[in-house]
């Protein structure tokens, strides 16, 4: 085999794997970056029940507004502040809001945070026992479920609040017709109050 056709073999062979590089980084590059939108089911609490969902739990921060438009005070010096109510594309009413032990001793956050469904309480902590009430319409909305019956709210959160120690949650309901602007929260361990729709 002359010298010249080794040559030819060796620049085709390398213009093959250069090809195949030029490939496999294309195929490997993006994909991940892209947010989800607002309102999908991806935005669902995620992971298999145990210490999993603690590191899948997902994280609010409350709305940007400096105000809380609602705050009510709880049992043992806990209070809870609602930072925004605002109804989303695809007919959701999120809350997004923190909660914070203002008192001097630890506080225990109590299961009934989490609701009476029983379905819903194997799935682990969560904000599922907050509700939404309409009285002009007489309506009450709960927390909104997933395919797997998980609530579409915090969980997985942690069970002891040390003084000074905060919580954010937010929470999904459906969203009441649109000629409703006020509702009444209602979340065990506090007292029911009004919250402005935006």
């Amino acid at each position: 085999m002359s010298k010249r056709h080794m040559r030819n073999r060796r620049r085709a062979a390398a213009a093959v794997l250069s090809s195949a590089l030029i490939l496999t980084l294309s195929a490997c590059g993006g994909g991940g970056d892209e947010a989800n939108p607002k309102g999908s089911s991806s935005s669902a609490p995620t992971g298999s029940k145990g210490e999993d969902k603690a590191s899948s739990a997902p994280e609010s921060a409350p709305s940007t507004s400096s105000e809380p438009i609602a705050t009510v005070k709880g049992d043992k010096g806990v209070e809870m502040s609602v930072f925004s109510a605002r109804r989303d594309e695809g007919g959701f009413l999120t809350l997004d809001g923190v909660i914070k032990n203002t008192g001097a001793e630890q506080f225990t956050t109590p299961v009934q945070w989490s609701g009476l469904e029983q379905s819903v309480a194997a799935t682990g902590r969560s904000f599922a026992g907050m509700t939404l009430v309409d009285s002009a319409g007489k309506k009450r909305y709960y927390v909104l479920r997933d395919t797997d019956n998980r609530p579409l709210t915090t969980y997985a959160y942690r069970t002891r609040m040390e003084p000074g120690d905060s919580l954010t949650f937010f929470a999904q309901f459906p969203a009441p017709p649109a000629g409703t602007t006020q509702l009444a929260l209602q979340f065990p361990g506090f007292p029911s109050t009004t919250i402005e729709l935006s």
